[in-house]
């Protein structure tokens, strides 16, 4: 904002600062088969998603990592944020007074022994943050796959690692402020790469969330609802199967689908590397 704008209305500022955010489909839109090209890359690597991020992108980046288990059902780990803090650190605080350190970026990738079957991806409004091209480069010189989601073109970050994605939304509403119109670039982008990456894995089911944690009622409800839909069962075998499956939704949908008890269906689901639908045919 300009330096007289503490003197508009509310709702003028309020205004101001959705209107500004009008860019920012467009902009994500336009680089869509990089992250489909992102997605099919990273199905291909049996390892990590690596999120490294700083500031606004590092918690960006840790709120989508701590979302794959509950949403998908995958393993603990199976994405991990590193934030310029204090290394492994999901669902934390990034801390922009740590940012400016490109040894400590490298020596986090080290700490969590990234290997050639991981992916690592920066997310940096700037693309320039020290911390996070510090990871970048530490990660490429074990051959892992690197990404970067960034706010502008032609950045130090952009240029090292393999796929790129820059979303560019011009200035903000409040000069500098990234958690704005960048920030909703970044999560826009965060949100389309996992859940992709999730129904490419079969970790979905005809668009339900086959693979969700079912951790308490409105879930129990929810996992009810899934098996319904997805199988065409009566409500009562759905409730009956999830019980039998420990509530597991991904195990209660192989069995109601394949007549399987619980083992079978844990061992055919195993047997897809955790694809749903597959194990259910």
């Amino acid at each position: 904002m300009r330096s007289t704008d503490e003197l508009m209305g509310t709702a003028d500022v309020v205004r101001a600062v959705v209107d500004g955010h009008d860019v920012v489909r467009a902009a994500v839109a336009a680089v869509q088969d990089d992250i489909a090209r992102l997605v099919d890359a990273a199905a291909a690597r049996a390892g990590r998603v690596v999120y490294v991020g700083a500031g606004t992108g590092g918690r960006l980046a840790a709120m989508d990592a701590c979302e794959w288990g509950p949403t998908f059902g995958v393993p603990d780990g199976a994405a991990v944020a590193v934030l310029a803090r204090a290394g492994l650190a999901p669902g934390s605080f990034a801390d922009e007074a740590s940012e400016d350190d490109v040894a400590a970026g490298a020596a986090a990738m080290a700490d969590l022994g990234v290997v050639a079957e991981d992916v690592v991806i920066g997310v940096s409004a700037s693309g320039s943050t020290p911390f996070v091209v510090g990871a970048l480069q530490a990660a490429a010189e074990v051959d892992v796959l690197t990404a970067a989601v960034v706010g502008r073109r032609g950045s130090p970050l952009a240029a090292l690692v393999a796929i790129p994605i820059e979303v560019p939304v011009g200035p903000e509403v409040v000069a500098g402020s990234t958690r704005l119109k960048a920030g909703t670039a970044q999560k826009l982008v965060l949100n389309a790469f996992s859940t992709a990456l999730m129904v490419r894995g079969g970790r979905t089911v005809r668009g339900l969330m086959g693979g969700m944690r079912v951790a308490n009622a409105k879930l129990r409800d929810r996992a009810t609802d899934v098996c319904v839909r997805a199988t065409g069962c009566a409500e009562g075998v759905a409730r009956s199967a999830l019980a039998d499956a420990g509530w597991e939704l991904d195990t209660a949908l192989v069995m109601i689908a394949a007549g399987l008890d619980p083992e079978r269906a844990r061992e055919r689901l195993s047997a897809t590397g955790g694809a749903i639908e597959e194990a259910m045919r």
